[in-house]
């Protein structure tokens, strides 16, 4: 949702800003007058409203159509523009509602940094509106294999305490699942879950979103760290935090309490921590991007969240729960997941884990051409396979050598992919290829790798 309705009875200024937003790659609408502005509002919530407060021919001005987006539209932000304004009607739109007032003729540079702080605003609001409704609390988590299973038995040790939890973990690993796994099992699953995503706020307005601000004319205006109290705050990706914040976050986890921006009273709250990370975080205390300090107090109980490469098993479950979500949320059709589709997909690199998983099963869904079960090839880039996709491909290494040799550099490579398709399980590896578990380790001991993995199989294995 990125469109803006502007309304204004001056076909020139309205276009005006039309045509600078555009630029700034915003979409748009136009109405002139109060009739075709809740037509608008009624065919499809906007993004952001501009209301001119003066129509002429209309049947309500801006104030009675402020009070309408306030009454039916709450998350929808609206930024009054005049040229008969005075601080009277400033102060009354923002006491009806109204996110910021600006007078004609305006600064073009003033009005783009109202509007971008207006987006950001609502962006927030609708995403912790969301979770607030219980949309996405329950979050479940599907896996069946052991590095999964240590992650859920590590979340549900967590959940029961107050601790403060510090999730980390490749991108796309599930780790903001995890971290309302912790809430829906925690005594404050029924308190507000409000995520803060450090990597997507403009840097000079973190603290604002943070603690709120308060002004004579709009009042008060709780922050993110106020919405969550009682409940968990949730620093997505803590590690772009900038350091100017991160101090003033230290001294909220301190003292319990802090101070609106414009204001002098003192808020307090109680509160939950919860982070992530993909950085490493050390490394950015080293480099003085990050505080020592903070990170003691977020790091009390370290979590790490296993990449989808650690947990190989789960794929096909993963895989198959895509599925039936893609069909109940979009209505695309399902499609069985034979094993040598499974197979391939537990061979694949998975650089973005979980999220590239979903994708991938998802661009299936949308490009199949029928419903039969979801072939192979039909995860290669754009649905289709190279035209030699039936050969090996024989570098000038494998060419070079004798038949011997190349032999059992292809075996070699070959168990080596079974075995860390089956997280290192050596009896499911041997079941899957065909041998006996003592024949296949002599045949890996023979290829000069048995040592590493009856190392790996006993740790994964427990034996």
């Amino acid at each position: 949702m990125s469109d803006i309705l502007i309304v204004d009875d001056e076909r020139d200024i309205r276009e005006l800003i039309a045509d600078i937003l555009r630029d700034e790659g915003f979409e748009t609408r136009l109405a002139a007058n109060s009739d075709e502005a809740v037509g608008a509002l009624n065919a499809a919530e906007p993004a952001l409203m501009i209301l001119d407060i003066w129509l002429k021919d209309s049947r309500m001005d801006g104030i009675d159509i402020l009070k309408q987006v306030r009454r039916n539209n709450p998350d929808v932000p609206v930024i009054i523009i005049s040229g008969h304004g005075n601080i009277e009607i400033a102060v009354a739109a923002i006491r009806q509602g109204a996110y910021d007032f600006i007078e004609k003729p305006f600064n073009i540079d003033q009005l783009m940094v109202v509007i971008n702080r207006a987006m950001e605003t609502s962006r927030l609001r609708r995403e912790n509106s969301s979770l607030r409704r219980g949309g996405d609390r329950t979050a479940e988590m599907l896996g069946q294999s052991a590095s999964f299973k240590r992650l859920r038995d590590n979340l549900d040790k967590v959940a029961r305490s107050n601790g403060r939890v510090m999730l980390s973990g490749e991108p796309g690993t599930g780790k903001e699942i995890s971290a309302r796994y912790i809430h829906a099992h925690s005594p404050r699953a029924n308190a507000a879950f409000i995520t803060v995503p450090c990597a997507t706020i403009e840097p000079d307005r973190m603290e604002e979103v943070l603690f709120g601000r308060e002004t004579p004319d709009r009042g008060i205006e709780p922050g993110l760290l106020e919405q969550a109290h009682g409940g968990v705050i949730y620093f997505d990706e803590v590690g772009d935090m900038p350091l100017g914040t991160q101090s003033k976050i230290l001294r909220v986890l301190t003292e319990q309490q802090f101070a609106r921006s414009g204001g002098s009273d003192k808020v307090r709250v109680d509160l939950r921590v919860i982070s992530s990370t993909n950085r490493d975080l050390p490394v950015e205390i080293e480099a003085g991007r990050f505080r020592q300090e903070l990170y003691d107090r977020l790091n009390v109980v370290p979590v790490a969240v296993p990449s989808l490469a650690e947990r190989r098993d789960d794929i096909a479950l993963l895989a198959r729960a895509f599925i039936e979500q893609c069909h109940k949320t979009q209505g695309l059709t399902p499609r069985d997941l034979p094993e040598d589709t499974v197979a391939a997909l537990q061979s694949m690199r998975w650089p973005g884990n979980i999220r590239q998983l979903r994708n991938v099963i998802e661009r299936v869904l949308i490009l199949a051409e029928g419903s039969g079960p979801i072939q192979p090839s039909e995860l290669e880039p754009q649905g289709a396979t190279p035209d030699n996709s039936d050969a090996l491909s024989l570098g000038p290494q494998i060419t070079a050598m004798p038949l011997r040799e190349a032999r059992e550099m292809f075996e070699r490579e070959y168990l080596l992919a079974q075995i860390n398709r089956f997280g290192g399980n050596i009896s499911r590896t041997a079941q899957f290829v065909g041998m006996e578990r003592s024949a296949l380790h002599r045949k890996l001991k023979s290829l000069g790798v048995v040592g590493g993995m009856r190392a790996e199989d006993e740790v994964m294995t427990g034996k």
